[in-house]
């Protein structure tokens, strides 16, 4: 249980305390309800190059990193299709300076063209060594497209492709920022050695002053029921052939997720998982082998991908994956199958939150999601799954119809 205050400021921003007065440490978690989702599609990458932008300075503060340096602070950022979330760890006794820093730029970046220029060309590096030459880096800029044919979860955080980075222009640029960083957009959490009154007077100092933006209603194109299954075959320079299912499945907080979730666990989380065991254990058909879910806010996928071993066939794997798969639908889950799983993932939940930081973001993005107690509801949904459950939801997403697959072969 993550205990916390809430309170609202006029301005719409939405803050979150959780005091915790065992650590000398704030953590200081703010997230914008802005992800690759939200980006047109002939303009991808927008949302992950500005991460990389707020950290060029703003008009006041020309360098972020080094007064948060000076108090031993620390910071960091991520984007998701969902979400753009920033994050600071300092010393309590120094909070104020993240308040400093976090609302300045949320109050006017510097718009400085040198910093575009330079971001650009570390994103576009970005992309070039994760995505386009590193072995199976662009999994998903090709899995995307396969699995959605709608929704904007068609193209990869980093963007479609580099030159929609490489037409950036500051005009863009701007207009994305006071479109979505905006205070009314966005959920603030302050976690650590606080009290909520502090919280509140800092609030009131730096992020008050704001003023609110008009939030635009989301209103994306809804991904439309898979009924037939897909296949894409690409070749490329890597170790070893590698064999990719993805199926249709409910969003984060919708109902059937976690059993969705537990099922993907029970399929190939570990080294005692279905999956693993048969294929890799006792038939040596694959190097490795793992199932999980995306967990996206708007209905997502649950993921089968491994790669084979030296003189297996992809065609070999894909049957030996699908020969398990049948097995599991003939044959319902153990209890005791089912209690391992929600084991594993209690103890994840517990583990994480022994960390300030963890319990900050588990909160902001609770709050973000449209409901802060989701962040204090996940144990008890766990432990409410059932065996029904499972086999229910096993029957609806495995359909082989709702999967899309890709064969990733290895060549010379």
């Amino acid at each position: 249980m993550i205990n916390y205050e809430h309170f609202v400021l006029n301005n719409g921003l939405n803050v979150y305390v959780h005091q915790d007065n065992s650590t000398p440490f704030a953590a200081v978690n703010i997230v914008y309800n802005v992800g690759s989702r939200d980006e047109e599609e002939h303009k991808t990458g927008f949302a992950h190059l500005f991460e990389h932008l707020m950290f060029g300075g703003s008009i006041n503060i020309p360098s972020y990193d080094t007064p948060l340096q000076k108090v031993g602070g620390e910071n960091n950022a991520f984007t998701s299709p969902d979400i753009t979330n920033y994050y600071i760890t300092l010393p309590a006794v120094n909070l104020e300076t993240a308040f400093w820093l976090e609302s300045d730029r949320m109050m006017s970046l510097s718009f400085d063209q040198k910093v575009l220029d330079v971001q650009q060309k570390v994103v576009i590096e970005e992309f070039k060594q994760r995505y386009l030459n590193q072995p199976y880096g662009d999994v998903w800029l090709k899995l995307r497209p396969l699995a959605y044919h709608t929704h904007p979860y068609k193209w990869a955080t980093i963007g479609k492709e580099i030159s929609h980075i490489e037409n950036a222009v500051m005009d863009d640029v701007r207009a994305f920022f006071y479109k979505h960083y905006l205070p009314n957009n966005a959920n603030l959490v302050v976690a650590g050695n606080v009290t909520v009154e502090q919280v509140k007077q800092l609030c009131k100092k730096w992020f008050e002053p704001i003023p609110a933006g008009n939030v635009v209603q989301r209103n994306l194109p809804v991904e439309g029921v898979q009924t037939n299954a897909r296949f894409l075959e690409i070749e490329a320079k890597v170790p070893l052939n590698a064999l990719y299912k993805v199926y249709h499945t409910q969003g984060r907080y919708e109902e059937g997720f976690n059993a969705t979730d537990l099922l993907s666990d029970i399929l190939g989380r570990s080294k005692s998982s279905r999956l693993f065991n048969q294929l890799v254990k006792e038939n040596q058909i694959f190097n490795s082998i793992n199932a999980y879910v995306t967990a996206s806010l708007d209905p997502g996928l649950m993921v089968i991908q491994g790669n084979l071993n030296q003189g297996i066939s992809i065609e070999e794997g894909d049957a030996a994956i699908q020969e398990v798969l049948d097995d599991f639908l003939k044959n319902p889950v153990t209890e005791e199958e089912l209690v391992k799983v929600k084991n594993q993932a209690e103890s994840t939940l517990i583990f994480s939150e022994v960390e300030l930081l963890n319990r900050a973001m588990n909160l902001a993005f609770a709050a973000n999601a449209g409901n802060v107690e989701y962040a204090n509801e996940e144990s008890t949904k766990i432990q409410a799954v059932s065996t029904e459950d499972i086999a229910k939801y096993a029957n609806q997403i495995l359909d082989k119809n709702n999967c899309s697959t890709m064969y990733y072969r290895a060549v010379n």
